[in-house]
């Protein structure tokens, strides 16, 4: 890896002068601190980066920064199930796809010349031109899963979990509200909709029920293991 970063940095040298690019040398700077760490990160947290190294940039030349690394093709912006801007590394000849977990945020990135061959074929049999894609995979990842296979109520769960009914608390009359709804014990529903907020979506044997947050507190569940 120090070889390609070696790499980018002679080209990033050559086209940011090639173009005129105005302060170079902090600009620079921001590319070998961004080359020195493998996560997604923020705008600000770069910055921050940037600072504990002795370089006190403002967060918009930081950001202007990163849109021209992006444009020279030094640097990747995504932006996870709808979260902040993140900016990662994008080096020539290398592709990955990402694991999201939904729970503490972490990304892994992850590759397999499997699935890379099999949408090639894909594309190849539906005769489509593929110029580019990616691969997003949210989920629980194995130290948030420790804390996560205890029953906990509903209204904790993430939209797109897979969870089994295991008990009803509040009384008799939360459990006959629930039962007369359809609800079992034993019931394996997904999360259609929980905005952390209002009324949230499930869906048991491809039928949907809308639940108040009160209620879905009252619905102990644990994930189905796939």
């Amino acid at each position: 890896m120090k070889r390609v970063h070696h790499r980018e940095k002679e080209q990033f040298q050559k086209l940011f002068q090639q173009e005129n690019i105005d302060e170079f040398e902090d600009r620079f700077k921001i590319l070998e601190v961004f080359l020195q760490t493998e996560r997604h990160i923020t705008v600000s947290e770069l910055a921050q980066l940037l600072n504990d190294n002795g370089y006190f940039f403002t967060t918009d030349f930081v950001r202007d920064t990163l849109r021209l690394m992006c444009r020279f093709g030094f640097a990747r912006k995504n932006r996870f199930d709808n979260g902040e801007v993140r900016y990662e590394h994008w080096h020539l000849g290398h592709h990955h796809d990402h694991m999201i977990c939904t729970k503490c945020r972490n990304i892994y990135e992850f590759k397999d010349e499997h699935i890379e061959q099999m949408q090639g074929r894909i594309a190849a049999a539906h005769n489509f031109h593929m110029l580019q894609h990616k691969m997003e995979i949210y989920g629980i990842c194995s130290n948030c899963l420790k804390d996560h296979i205890r029953p906990m109520p509903l209204i904790h769960t993430k939209q797109g979990e897979h969870v089994e009914i295991r008990e009803f608390t509040g009384g008799a009359g939360a459990r006959m509200r629930l039962l007369s709804m359809g609800l079992r014990i034993g019931d394996r529903i997904d999360i259609v909709t929980n905005l952390n907020k209002g009324q949230m979506v499930i869906a048991a044997d491809y039928n949907r029920y809308v639940l108040g947050r009160g209620l879905a507190e009252k619905i102990l569940v644990e994930p189905v293991r796939s």
